[in-house]
């Protein structure tokens, strides 16, 4: 028997997506090998999503008061309930906070880990993870031989289940500890309203943006459907949007549902970042050019023609 601890994630009062995939991944892998998943939240309000977790397969959830991110703050808390709980496997969610503690959690509890894995799966009573490699160009499977194994989910990569857990409540006396550093102040970037690494929808601009006064054309369509704004590294080398925007090998990578390129061509460094998009639409003059290699659909046209027309035929179907 292998009990799975999950960790979840609140933000601005809301529990985030990843919460429900990382959930979801934990109790399928619980199933299998005969145990149970729990959910850890640590943050102000937890105990009001204990329905939306236990409908995606949570069998406990447990709140922990943390107050401000601070990674080793969260790792000391996550350890230490793996250690309560006698957790075999810690399966964490690959964000910005994720990544950042994740490998402390590996740490402190003298595990292996395998970071950005999109695929779990049991094979011979083992967990097999499945991550990217070589700039997405390939993939690893690869098995923790460690007693305790730790796992971090790229968002957006796993599908979220029906199947329900008990959904029983507690709350652990486990602390941030004695933390060295602390966060004084924080400032946010002015980016995305919806942000990359988790958005569903992406719509990205390249080169053929010709200058940063039209990626308001594309921001209209994020708007409309509910996306995240995405560039290429072309469109942040000249200047025409801030590096927070940029997906690719140097900047963020992503796995949304569907990828809209604009005038992207798809550089080996660009598909890097978003190869392993769900649909990936590609608009563009060149016919040639390699984004349509790996392209789900593809537009060989204007793009200040297209985006307009799917602008305004969206705002008709989406009301």
């Amino acid at each position: 028997m292998a009990n799975v601890l999950v960790v979840g994630e609140i933000k601005d009062g809301a529990l985030k997506k990843i919460s429900k995939e990382v959930t979801s991944t934990g109790k399928k892998i619980a199933s299998q090998l005969g145990g149970q998943v729990e959910v850890l939240l640590i943050g102000d309000g937890a105990e009001k999503f204990v329905a939306e977790l236990s409908a995606v397969g949570a069998d406990n959830i447990i709140t922990a008061k943390g107050g401000d991110f601070n990674a080793e703050g969260y790792a000391n808390i996550i350890a230490g309930v793996a250690k309560e709980k006698g957790s075999s496997i810690v399966i964490l969610p690959h964000t910005s906070q994720g990544k950042d503690y994740s490998p402390r959690v590996a740490v402190k509890l003298g595990a292996g880990i395998v970071a950005d894995a999109v695929e779990l799966k049991v094979d011979g009573g083992n967990v097999i993870a499945r991550k990217p490699i070589y700039s997405g160009k390939a993939f690893a499977n690869l098995k923790v031989n460690t007693n305790v194994k730790v796992f971090s989910i790229r968002p957006n990569s796993q599908e979220v289940g029906s199947t329900s857990g008990a959904g029983a409540v507690e709350a652990t006396s486990q602390g941030t500890g004695d933390i060295k550093a602390k966060v004084t102040s924080s400032e946010l970037s002015g980016a995305n309203k919806v942000q990359l690494t988790e958005a569903s929808i992406i719509v990205s601009g390249g080169r053929g943006m010709k200058g940063p006064e039209n990626f308001p054309l594309l921001q209209e369509l994020c708007d409309t459907l509910g996306a995240a704004l995405g560039a290429s590294r072309a469109a942040v080398d000249a200047g025409w949007i801030s590096h927070s925007h940029q997906v690719g090998q140097t900047g963020k990578t992503v796995s949304p549902n569907c990828y809209i390129a604009c005038g992207i061509s798809g550089s080996i460094q660009h598909m890097a970042g978003m190869g392993s998009s769900k649909y990936i639409v590609a608009i563009n003059k060149d016919g040639d050019a390699p984004i349509f290699k790996v392209a789900t659909f593809g537009v060989v046209a204007d793009l200040f023609e297209v985006v307009p027309s799917l602008t305004k035929e969206f705002k008709k179907v989406l009301g």
